[in-house]
């Protein structure tokens, strides 16, 4: 059995779409590595900006995100892909460079870890949905549910990679020099990128897409279907706020040590890759395509609703590491994929700007919403336990509405440009 044959069986890819796959997994391995060494910074820093300052950076993030997104349009409007996409990673390249200069000389540390968190928001959204917008540009619905899986394990794979390097790095070279590393993985990424392009040059999804730099809200409001997904993302953004809070609470009273609590993020950051790039690799594809995309999506919101269930239950350390780690494999290694897929069939323009507005501004403005409410609840005296019980009956109603977008999907035919052809 030659090279190809071994990739083909291990990926689910035809030997034609080999060449692609491998280009895409290493994009997204490199991409989510960078990212993943950054992830313990921003976790850490929101602690030492003050647990009691997180629903004033959640804020800050929408804002940010507000001003970004109208630009973004701007760029993808005028710009074929090929030229869009690294000027959208070397931009965030020249942003660690100025944030690595503060840091390394200490110039101003408390607002520069505030500015920092919020700025690490921004680049992880926009950044993957990058990522996933081309994706869903190179290949179609029958394609993505075979291979979004694979190619998502790439980025498991990264998320593996970067906290590892956290955690081995810190203490050796400092938190500043972490951004370096960082640095070198977007580059790597930018290449793998080009590579996907030469492959995808004879196609027509290199063209710029025109249109309007409002165009992408615009789609999301007319649609009742990328509504549904927006609707879908914003509870999810919801419930991630709400445990993330709880994490910061129940972490910051276990320790006032920095480089214990940096390890600890880095840690369970960890052990999410190592399960989350198994299932992947192992269970993702044939999961989706037994059980189908409603269902895939409509898994995450049980898992949530066990685990506010949990928390409840045993407000703990243990309990939100695990609660924590779960719902994130579940979430990257099946919902994830799936929630993907729900873009492949769309037309190119909404691909990029109907999907980037889903997975950042309303991202991001559910973050917020969700901080604030979390504050607000805290300052009516509900405690950790009754928060989690709130939290129950919404996660029923995402569930619902995780059932009939796979309905909904599985009556649109794919479409699309294929990275075979």
């Amino acid at each position: 059995m030659d090279a190809r044959s071994v990739l083909a069986r291990a990926t689910g890819a035809r030997p034609e779409e080999i060449r692609a796959v491998c280009w895409s997994f290493a994009y997204f391995f490199c991409l989510l590595a960078g990212y993943y060494v950054l992830r313990p910074l921003r976790d850490e820093m929101g602690v030492a900006g003050g647990v009691r300052n997180l629903q004033w950076l959640f804020t800050a993030t929408f804002l940010v995100m507000l001003a970004v997104v109208p630009v973004y349009g701007a760029v993808v409007a005028r710009l074929p892909r090929r030229v869009f996409i690294p000027v959208v990673y070397h931009f965030f390249v020249f942003n660690l460079a100025a944030f690595w200069f503060f840091l390394f000389f200490e110039i101003e540390k408390t607002i520069i870890a505030r500015v920092f968190f919020v700025w690490i928001s921004v680049f992880n959204l926009f950044a993957v949905s990058v990522f996933w917008s081309f994706m869903a540009d190179l290949f179609d619905t029958a394609q993505g549910k075979r291979l979004f899986g694979f190619i998502a394990a790439g980025g498991s794979a990264g998320a593996l990679l970067g906290p590892t390097l956290t955690v081995a790095l810190v203490e050796l070279i400092g938190t500043a020099n972490l951004l370096v590393v960082a640095m070198l993985f977007l580059e790597l990424a930018v290449f793998f990128a080009g590579k996907l392009e030469i492959k995808g040059q004879h196609t027509t999804t290199a063209a710029s897409l025109g249109g309007g730099w409002l165009a992408g809200i615009v789609m999301v409001l007319r649609s009742p279907y990328l509504a549904g997904i927006a609707l879908w993302v914003a509870l999810l953004s919801v419930a991630g706020t709400f445990l993330y809070f709880q994490q910061a609470n129940i972490v910051a009273a276990a320790s006032d040590d920095p480089t214990v609590r940096t390890r600890m993020f880095a840690s369970i950051d960890l052990a999410v890759g190592l399960l989350t790039v198994a299932v992947q690799l192992l269970a993702t594809g044939r999961l989706i395509a037994r059980f189908g995309v409603g269902a895939a999506v409509a898994f995450l919101p049980l898992v949530f609703a066990a685990g506010f269930a949990a928390l409840a239950a045993l407000p703990a350390l243990a309990v939100v590491i695990a609660f924590q780690a779960i719902q994130r494999v579940a979430n990257f290694s099946v919902s994830n994929p799936a929630r993907e897929i729900l873009f492949t069939a769309l037309p190119r323009e909404q691909k990029y700007k109907a999907k980037n507005v889903i997975d950042v501004v309303v991202f991001r403005g559910a973050d917020a919403l969700g901080g604030w409410l979390f504050a607000g609840l805290r300052a009516l005296g509900l405690g950790l336990p009754a928060i989690s019980l709130v939290a129950i009956p919404a996660m029923a109603a995402w569930f619902a509405l995780a059932l009939a977008l796979g309905r909904a999907s599985s009556k649109s035919p794919g479409s699309g440009a294929t990275a075979s052809r």
